[in-house]
């Protein structure tokens, strides 16, 4: 039994990031090609049109994630660290460079920007904050063979990448049973997109570290 469950939960983790993937494509399809008047952006038309660059960094971070999304997926797959250790340090590479050069800062200008009022904006930001120095020491401690930090830090930070998959899901849980008010929902999503995550991140190190 033991066995069995060994071999189908990687599958069905596999499975069930495949579907928020394909889900988290079709919102990105949305803004291809560029266009400032569709989706999230018909009620960000004062920033569209008021704040410098705000179209830049929205579709740089658009864009940027749903890469790091696939490639921090595929860095824990122990078979290809194993078989393909090469595969996975470029992949990871590529991980660790578009976060720290596009997907964290132009999320944190966003953020800045965020809907739901000061809360949220101080959400956002603190997310970016945190999902860049996750990804900065995870890589420094690798570049330092301390593979153990290097894998703790890696998690925290594929958390929060996970954040893109998660806020769409409570936005649609919370909307579907509770019915809030657009600027409760802001406020409410803009945490729980990404405090769970860490949180049950957290919980997993833990218990690894009682091993």
């Amino acid at each position: 039994m033991k066995k069995y469950l060994k071999l189908s939960f990687p599958f069905l983790m596999t499975l069930c990031f495949s579907y928020f993937f394909i889900l988290m494509i079709q919102i990105t399809w949305q803004y291809i090609p560029f266009r400032n008047d569709v989706a999230f952006l018909q009620i960000k038309q004062t920033e569209v049109s008021e704040i410098p660059f705000y179209l830049f960094f929205f579709y740089t971070h658009v864009y940027s994630a749903i890469f790091v999304l696939l490639a921090g997926f595929t860095q824990f797959n122990s078979g290809l660290l194993k078989n393909r250790p090469i595969i996975h340090r470029n992949i990871g590479k590529l991980y660790v460079f578009t976060i720290l050069f596009f997907s964290a800062p132009s999320g944190l200008f966003i953020g800045i920007f965020a809907n739901g009022g000061f809360y949220s904006k101080i959400s956002f930001v603190t997310l970016s904050i945190l999902w860049f120095y996750f990804t900065l020491k995870g890589f420094l401690a690798i570049k330092n063979k301390n593979i153990v930090l290097h894998n703790v830090f890696m998690y925290r930070s594929f958390a929060l990448t996970f954040s893109a998959v998660t806020l769409r899901f409570w936005k649609v849980f919370l909307v579907y049973l509770f019915q809030p008010s657009p600027m409760d929902v802001y406020q409410i999503i803009a945490w729980l997109g990404w405090i769970p995550n860490l949180l049950i991140v957290e919980f997993y190190l833990y218990n690894q570290s009682k091993k």
